[in-house]
């Protein structure tokens, strides 16, 4: 049996109204100053914590924030500042391949479409999701651990995979939310709607949620 039952379409017109009021411009978490930054910090971030993501930008971004840039120090410079974050080794030789792209085959700029996002080495859905919707404005869905559990759990979007949540939330999520929903989902599913323990209590959302296993407290 499922978490939760299907949320009604007037429940989910109440949970993201909610939100809304709470946090009205959600923003992503990670850093960044450019659409390069954007997505070099996103390919990072994989099994990653924006958290550790953004002590290493801090500290690659002001020496090299532009594909050509990145070129330039080579993959060990690159290395030597993001040994910090997990898989580093492959995540420096996607960023340095994605670079070459970018540069070879887009002037250097970072295309705002799916299948060219996508093309380019170890830009995967969700990362190219994230691009879309942050850095393009596209009603995109990026569906990791947090929008997956969030979706399951509450009853907003059932799925066995990530697409099926993704494709779910694109159909369920009212329009005029669409933009935004992405930030309020991860940020729910961060911070209050965790993994572990669940902070059902204190949560803003909880009276239009259908979780079967709610906790009583924080």
């Amino acid at each position: 049996m499922p978490d939760a039952k299907p949320m009604t379409p007037a429940q989910i017109e109440a949970f993201f109204a909610t939100l809304q009021a709470a946090n009205p411009q959600p923003q992503t978490e990670l850093e960044y100053t450019s659409v390069f930054e954007l997505l070099a910090a996103v390919l990072l971030s994989a099994q990653a914590t924006d958290v550790g993501v953004n002590k290493a930008t801090r500290m690659l971004f002001p020496v090299a924030n532009t594909p050509q840039k990145i070129l330039a120090l080579g993959l060990d410079g690159l290395e030597s500042y993001i040994r910090t974050i997990g898989l580093y080794r492959s995540k420096a030789r996607h960023l340095m391949q994605t670079c070459r792209l970018l540069v070879d085959q887009h002037g250097g700029d970072v295309p705002g479409s799916r299948e060219a996002l996508e093309a380019l080495p170890g830009v995967g859905r969700k990362t190219a999701n994230v691009v879309l919707n942050v850095a393009f404005g596209q009603p995109t869905m990026a569906v990791d651990t947090h929008l997956f559990r969030v979706g399951n759990r509450t009853g907003l979007a059932l799925g066995k995979t990530p697409l099926a949540v993704e494709l779910a939330l694109l159909k369920r999520v009212p329009e005029k939310y669409l933009v935004d929903a992405h930030h309020w989902l991860i940020l729910h599913g961060r911070y209050v709607c965790q993994a572990r323990k669940p902070m059902c209590g204190p949560c803003a959302v909880s009276f239009c949620c259908n979780f079967r296993h709610k906790t009583v407290s924080s």
